[in-house]
């Protein structure tokens, strides 16, 4: 380990403690008794402030906790900053008020100019692909907060019907370039997930409508998903098939090996055909739907409306 990796991992391992002996920084990061003392100067100089104790029960006494606000980080560690902040432009829309563009050049100005340049060679070679944001979503901000601080909201909602309803929310979650928030609907006690780009309004309901604390919130969602997803389904898949569902799957699904193969295995309500039949064809040659019927069925009509647009 490098000598300012280590100092790194000692700030980490001391910031937990009010008072520590030389021979425990020598234990836990296998260090002679001389590198420690030299670390202890070191971790000084970054901003710690200790004292030592002298008597049996002495050692080193910590003044401050604030011990991580001068962490360093190698040129290895800088690259791998900057390359996830650089994939993280793909999110149009987050939680967040400021960019990772904004973030990342904020962060840029801060090193060394050779590293600078470094990391602007590297990042010309790599890319990073990835479904981008479909659609602009106002409310992120507004959505985590009621998570974090456990209020509902008061919604106006358009994906197949408009509708308002009031909801307190357990999750953000995004996936395939889509924000969605899983939550309880409260006139009806019901379970749903919302995609964050169909509400059309919102407000926050935060004086004289009681929530729900999160452990219940997790309770009514465990119901849901044993309860809502009644109708089993068992697909084979080709090697390819594999490598296509590990890509892109759904909570209401799983890889299974049944004797050597491959399954994905689970269960949808019958709201959800479409989008199951959908799925599946997505996965073109490398399928075969093993059962219910209903969904063969569903996949070779949808099959027959597609091979209907050629002739």
């Amino acid at each position: 380990m490098k000598k300012s990796e280590r100092l790194n991992q000692e700030l980490i391992y001391l910031s937990q403690k009010h008072s520590f002996h030389l021979k425990e920084l020598m234990s836990e990061f296998n260090i002679s008794k001389s590198t420690a003392l030299r670390d202890i100067n070191d971790l000084e100089a970054m901003g710690l402030s200790l004292y030592v104790e002298n008597g049996r029960y002495g050692g080193y006494k910590i003044l401050s906790q604030n011990l991580l606000t001068p962490i360093y980080f190698n040129s290895n560690e800088m690259l791998a900053i900057f390359f996830a902040l650089k994939s993280l432009d793909l999110l149009s829309s987050t939680p967040f008020e400021k960019s990772y563009k904004q973030i990342r050049e904020k962060l840029y100005h801060t090193i060394p100019t050779q590293l600078k340049s470094e990391i602007s060679t590297v990042l010309n070679f790599i890319q990073y692909y990835n479904a981008s944001t479909q659609q602009q979503t106002l409310y992120l901000s507004d959505i985590l907060d009621s998570i974090i601080h456990e209020y509902t909201l008061h919604i106006s909602y358009n994906q197949y019907q408009c509708i308002e309803t009031d909801i307190q929310v357990y999750e953000l979650f995004y996936r395939n370039g889509v924000w969605f928030c899983s939550a309880l609907d409260i006139p009806s006690e019901t379970w749903g997930i919302y995609r964050c780009d169909c509400i059309l309004e919102l407000q926050a309901n935060t004086t004289d409508h009681p929530s729900y604390a999160r452990s219940t919130l997790a309770e009514f969602q465990t119901q849901y998903e044993d309860t809502y997803h009644d109708i089993p389904f068992k697909c084979k898949l080709s090697t390819f098939g594999v490598e296509l569902f590990t890509k892109n799957h759904y909570p209401n699904m799983e890889l299974q090996y049944i004797d050597g193969s491959p399954y994905i295995v689970g269960g949808y309500n019958i709201d959800e055909l479409d989008y199951m039949t959908h799925y599946l064809m997505s996965l073109g040659t490398h399928v075969d739907i093993i059962y219910p019927e209903q969904l063969k069925k569903s996949y070779l009509h949808q099959m027959q409306r597609i091979i209907a647009r050629y002739h």
